[in-house]
């Protein structure tokens, strides 16, 4: 394994059984993520890209094959290793922004520090220069039902960094916005991801924008192929 490599797969299967028979969702998967890249996964509906992103995170184990991150063995950590890991170099991401409407937009990104009740004033500090870099720098002090839904989605990209992780996991970040909006968050990431270290996996129904990230994969009958 890379050095470098912030995220990987070595010969990752995933099956299930259904019945007599075992399904194999996921088929000797083998990729390296490393500090600074970015890539995207597309595949139909059912193809396994829930399957694979819950392996990348630790949620599930592999049948056969290893998971790594920040060059740890995610499957020889017990369920407390695991979520320090995540919490340490994981970002993540979802389609809904799932931001707890009684807080501000400040206090929603600071809630993983706060969580952990070391929300300092280097965290804050940090909170607020990734919400200017987000574009919400007049926003910080409004709650969610305040904001548009791009703004929300930006507010959760922002929570997503302010641990400064090594790598974000995205599902779908941009799938519940209309067109312009999601134009919007495209370009922001992409931004992000050119000027922080932070590495980005995108799993996206988004064909174009899929196309110009620079790192793409296909996932297809349970096979992980790169495409550019």
């Amino acid at each position: 394994m890379n050095l470098n490599s912030v995220l990987g797969c070595q010969a990752v299967t995933r099956s299930f059984q259904m019945g007599p028979d075992r399904v194999d969702v996921l088929k000797e998967i083998s990729f390296e993520i490393h500090r600074g890249e970015m890539a995207s996964i597309v595949g139909t509906s059912g193809s396994g890209k829930t399957t694979l992103l819950n392996l990348l995170a630790g949620l599930d184990d592999p049948t056969s094959g290893t998971v790594t991150m920040a060059g740890q063995v995610i499957g020889q950590q017990n369920d407390r290793q695991r979520a320090a890991a995540r919490n340490t170099h994981m970002g993540f991401v979802f389609q809904f922004h799932h931001l707890l409407p009684e807080f501000s937009a400040l206090d929603n990104v600071l809630m993983p520090w706060r969580i952990k009740g070391r929300a300092g004033p280097d965290a804050i500090a940090y909170a607020h220069h990734l919400l200017t870099e987000v574009g919400l720098q007049d926003r910080m002090s409004h709650r969610p039902a305040e904001l548009s839904g791009g703004e929300r989605q930006r507010v959760a990209i922002a929570r997503a960094l302010v641990k400064q992780p090594d790598v974000v996991l995205m599902d779908e970040p941009t799938g519940n916005l209309d067109e312009d909006t999601s134009e919007q968050v495209h370009r922001l990431i992409e931004s992000l991801n050119h000027h922080l270290a932070s590495s980005f996996v995108i799993v996206t129904h988004n064909q174009e924008w899929a196309k110009n990230v620079p790192i793409q994969f296909r996932l297809t009958k349970g096979q992980l192929m790169l495409i550019s």
